[in-house]
């Protein structure tokens, strides 16, 4: 390490660099193999183009899953999928024969964004509670209701979080937007159980790393030089790793035991400013420039709150359960991504 630099990153995290071995865990179960043990299934998804989305649909479609999209674009889901998808822009599109076996809600517009003015609020609450309220419309009146409802949420449900504090299934929700839109979200959802689903799984999701998503903004000003820790770098950072959303999702869809919320992070919480080193230790370059926690806050108000905030989210039901993480921690995550 330049010895320029040194005085610059705390010495915990000088250690962490130092110390954390060069290896990669290679996954204990590749995807095709967690799908391809489902049971075939027909699925009504929303937010299927999105990050998460393609790559669910992708691995559905591949193991010849019947799939449903409700999108605002269908040509440009068709381009994506191909022929093999449904596409309808509205529900009433449904005939009243159409039946499926899970409904899984994704939708949501991207949290980060222009500040969260009050029209952005409402434009992030109707994309989330609006599509969902859409979708219990139609579960009123279809006729043979879906057994499984697979639903989206995030660890923003716990609000901001001192970083010693551990958050399992069981912590109250936050305070905050971020707190205000997940606990309307999954309210909003859970009345499906009332309509006749059997059973709901709400997957409250942390930063999800993959080849697209969060973690290009996150690496690029690591990858040009100038990365460093955000405000003080002691905020934790609950993530997990693509591969490990789509396989929790693949055991949700098949396992009839899996019900209610489970944290969807990896095991190896770490906090911001691990994780600016441990990318620079991947990507070879210096971790050295922090970034004052008011230059966020100015100009974002409480979307900052993402960067420079955080919450200490462990996965407790997902490893009572038994889930083997294909991606524990961050170091073999971001060598297989960086």
């Amino acid at each position: 390490m330049h010895l320029g630099l040194r005085f610059l990153i705390p010495s915990r995290l000088r250690k962490l660099a130092i110390l954390t071995p060069f290896y990669l865990r290679r996954p204990m179960q590749t995807l095709d193999s967690h799908f391809a043990e489902l049971t075939p299934q027909r699925h009504l998804i929303t937010g299927g183009t999105g990050f998460i989305g393609t790559a669910l649909v992708q691995q559905l479609l591949r193991q010849g899953h019947p799939v449903t999209l409700w999108v605002r674009d269908p040509a440009k889901a068709q381009r994506r999928f191909g022929q093999g998808v449904r596409c309808v822009t509205s529900l009433d599109e449904l005939a009243a024969d159409d039946t499926f076996d899970t409904v899984i809600n994704l939708a949501g517009a991207p949290i980060v964004g222009p500040p969260w003015t009050a029209g952005r609020r409402a434009q992030l609450l109707a994309s989330r509670v609006g599509v969902t309220l859409g979708l219990l419309t139609w579960l009123a009146r279809t006729a043979q209701k879906p057994s499984t409802w697979l639903q989206a949420s995030a660890i923003g449900f716990y609000g901001v979080r001192p970083p010693e504090e551990a958050l399992t299934e069981h912590s109250a929700a936050g305070a905050g937007f971020m707190s205000e839109l997940c606990v309307k979200w999954e309210a909003a959802a859970a009345q499906a159980n009332a309509m006749g689903v059997l059973r709901q799984v709400t997957l409250r999701l942390g930063v999800v790393l993959g080849k697209g998503g969060a973690l290009p903004p996150l690496l690029l000003p690591i990858r040009l030089g100038l990365g460093g820790r955000m405000g003080d770098g002691r905020q934790m950072f609950s993530w997990i790793h693509l591969h490990d959303v789509l396989a929790i999702m693949a055991t949700a869809l098949q396992d009839g035991t899996m019900q209610g919320v489970y944290n969807t992070v990896a095991p190896d919480v770490v906090s911001q400013g691990e994780f600016a080193v441990t990318a620079g230790q991947v990507l070879h370059r210096p971790v050295w420039l922090p970034l004052p926690a008011w230059v966020l806050r100015l100009p974002m108000g409480e979307m900052a709150q993402l960067f420079v905030d955080g919450q200490r989210v462990v996965p407790a039901r997902l490893q009572a359960q038994g889930f083997v993480f294909a991606y524990p921690e961050l170091l073999g995550a971001l060598k297989d991504l960086a």
